[in-house]
């Protein structure tokens, strides 16, 4: 049995960090503040699936995976979705459903500009709105394919409506009453028109969870040409290497990951795997040997440890 100690305190991290981003949304620029090259954009090509009554989730889904290039089925992505008992579908299950077509749902800034930047880049954005009141919400997701400076206007899939043109301030009120949530899909190796450290490296963990091992690597990398040398990133194409057998390659990204951070306890464990596997037994009991030497006696981790040394001792006999 291979351990993965502190692996999960990691991510524990990354996605409280991202739970507080999430609660910290800048208010939306006017849409005359918006800057030249996003004066004008819309998105023709995108397709357009009409809604069922109470299935806008469903429909929405279905219209970002298909552009992205996912032969989706609407009543493949309803049934995956769609809540027969809330007459809806949740954020989550929207989330989850991507994740398991090979998609990277990843939560944009919820400012006209961001969402603006997303449709320059090429991809239709995915918003929650509001289109009651706060008291009495009539939740409603749709896909903003377009925007127009000079107009003022915004183009959106949406319901039975191929081409809804909307008001940027009318949109702004049914947006900021859905919490400003929206969303693009990223093809794993893709990055945000505007990418956000914290976000990315989030979202690529909890794709991680259901992708293949060749999609998560391609994500990491992806992070690491934005973010060189960054610590998450490279612990997770490093344990990705290690879970395909590539030892050599997660030996050495685990050895970077330590010549930076020599206390960055996990990658040691796993470096000691790694050579264990490699039939070099000896060197990761020196490893866990050093590691055991830097963990604080009280470190809640140290029993894990301490088992990992256990383990490969037992290998060589002693």
């Amino acid at each position: 049995m291979t351990r993965f100690p502190g692996r999960g305190r990691f991510w524990a991290i990354l996605v409280i960090a991202f739970f507080c981003l999430g609660g910290c949304v800048s208010i939306p620029n006017r849409i005359a503040e918006l800057p030249a090259e996003q004066s004008s954009v819309e998105l023709d090509s995108t397709p357009f699936y009409p809604q069922e009554r109470y299935q806008c989730g469903p429909a929405a889904l279905t219209t970002v995976l298909s552009f992205s290039g996912v032969d989706a089925a609407l009543d493949t992505i309803t049934g995956l979705t769609y809540i027969p008992e809330r007459k809806g579908s949740l954020q989550s299950e929207l989330l989850a459903t991507a994740r398991s077509f090979e998609r990277i749902p990843y939560r944009i800034e919820g400012t006209l500009s961001a969402l603006a930047a997303e449709l320059t880049a090429g991809r239709p954005v995915l918003v929650l709105q509001n289109l009651g009141v706060s008291w009495y919400p009539r939740w409603h997701y749709a896909v903003v394919v377009g925007i127009d400076v000079a107009t003022g206007k915004l183009t959106l899939r949406s319901g039975t409506d191929r081409r809804r043109v909307i008001d940027s301030e009318v949109f702004l009120r049914t947006w900021q009453r859905g919490s400003y949530w929206a969303i693009v899909l990223l093809r794993p190796g893709e990055l945000p028109a505007r990418p956000d450290r914290d976000t990315y490296l989030t979202a690529v963990a909890d794709f991680e969870s259901v992708a293949h091992s060749q999609a998560t690597t391609l994500a990491w990398e992806a992070a690491l040409q934005y973010w060189p040398r960054d610590p998450l990133a490279l612990f997770g194409k490093a344990s990705v290497a290690f879970q395909q057998g590539r030892l050599e390659e997660a030996e050495q990204n685990y050895r970077l990951l330590l010549a930076d951070d020599p206390d960055m306890y996990a990658a040691r464990n796993n470096l000691a795997y790694a050579l264990a596997r490699q039939g070099r037994v000896t060197e990761g009991i020196e490893e866990l040997n050093k590691l055991l030497g830097r963990v604080a006696a009280d470190d809640p981790f140290r029993e894990e440890y301490e088992a990992s040394l256990r383990e490969l001792e037992s290998l060589t006999g002693q």
